[in-house]
């Protein structure tokens, strides 16, 4: 070969399309004739361009690994011609739009779509324990955009039409040509007039001002899926605003918020509340009216029972959100010892601690429960 273009950009011969850009971007700013006008810069400069069209075309760059030149005399390549406009054949302005996100030689970009999808709404439901547990049908009213039945969404008054933008001529885009030291640089924006879309509005619809959709109230009514939690999200797609010009719907996001129950306690789908029963109760059995999510229930409550014993109705919790059974209902038991006696109620109660044998009551000492670093300390400490 007369001439190693990867040497003349100082690249490797595995570069990447991005490594020898970025070769040819710091030589040219360097050798380019508006920055540096000696004749020998300027052979280089040329160079340097050559190797960079050849480099950066695969088709071309495949034939120089072949060993084929595409600029020696009979290669089909640019020859020696000059650079800028009329420069041969050779593509400076390509090389341009490269740099410069020019996009692909005189490829325009469309005009933007003026019908876009509507914004989603998330809206706040609150709902009772009840009917998380069990599922309802609620009507939820919320402010939102619909369609506008004056223009169907065309934002146009009656009899009239869109216009195509005269400062575009429908492109949705202008272009402007700047000079800099590579030359010549053309830059693309959305047309100000059109705001890129390529027409105009010159008789707005008065009912929605040429946005094709207006505000208002609405009310739908909802299905709730039993065993849905506080916090749980659902979503209604198609159901949110209308898009500008009569574009499509958005979503909506439902969020649930579970008002607090005087009673229970929801953890996950089981249910788990106190009760509270004197010493008497406890030590006696006791039995009590009870409500429950599905109604009025009696608990029996066994002699002895003691302090923090928990009662477990299987299957009274909420309802599993897959539609597979329900939780829990779990009952801790809570003994109320009497903090203040009368003289014959403390006489009876020394009576019976007599009877028992617990006047002097030596006490009953064991390990406690420490917390999580004592009980690892500990079963560390048994190894």
């Amino acid at each position: 070969m007369a001439r190693d273009y990867y040497a003349i950009l100082g690249v490797r011969r595995e570069a990447t399309k991005d490594e020898i850009k970025k070769a040819y971007r710091r030589l040219a700013r360097e050798l380019h004739p508006d920055v540096n006008p000696d004749p020998t810069t300027q052979e280089r400069f040329k160079e340097v361009t050559q190797a960079y069209e050849v480099l950066s075309d695969e088709n071309k760059r495949r034939m120089f690994d072949m060993g084929h030149d595409p600029f020696a005399p009979g290669g089909g390549g640019a020859g020696a011609g000059g650079f800028g406009g009329g420069a041969a054949g050779f593509p400076f302005d390509d090389i341009m739009n490269a740099f410069f996100g020019g996009g692909q030689p005189g490829a325009g970009r469309s005009p933007r779509d003026r019908v876009r999808r509507g914004r989603s709404i998330k809206v706040r439901i609150e709902l009772d324990l009840s009917e998380t547990a069990f599922g309802v049908t609620k009507d939820v009213t919320f402010p939102t955009a619909v369609l506008c039945t004056t223009c169907q969404g065309e934002g146009t008054a009656k009899g009239t039409h869109r216009h195509t933008c005269e400062m575009c001529q429908g492109r949705g885009e202008v272009s402007q040509v700047t000079r800099s030291f590579l030359g010549q640089v053309m830059t693309s924006r959305p047309c100000p007039q059109c705001a890129g879309q390529g027409s105009i509005i010159t008789d707005p619809c008065p009912d929605c001002a040429g946005e094709g959709r207006v505000r208002e109230k609405v009310t739908r009514k909802v299905q709730i899926p039993a065993g849905v939690e506080d916090g749980t999200q659902i979503q209604l797609a198609g159901e949110g605003e209308v898009g500008p010009n009569g574009g499509p719907r958005g979503d909506i996001f439902l969020e649930i918020v579970q008002r607090p129950h005087p009673i229970f306690e929801r953890r996950g789908d089981d249910l788990h509340c106190t009760i509270t029963v004197p010493m008497t109760a406890a030590a006696l059995g006791a039995s009590f009216t009870f409500e429950t999510l599905d109604g009025t229930e009696e608990i029996d409550l066994r002699p002895g029972t003691s302090s923090g014993h928990v009662i477990t109705l299987g299957g009274r919790g909420t309802k599993h959100l897959d539609g597979g059974g329900r939780g829990d209902l779990m009952i801790q038991v809570d003994v109320e010892t009497p903090a203040k006696l009368d003289e014959e109620q403390e006489a009876l109660l020394r009576k019976f601690a007599e009877l028992r044998g617990e006047d002097h009551p030596p006490g009953k000492f064991s390990p406690g429960h420490g917390g999580l670093f004592s009980r690892l300390r500990d079963a560390f400490g048994a190894r």
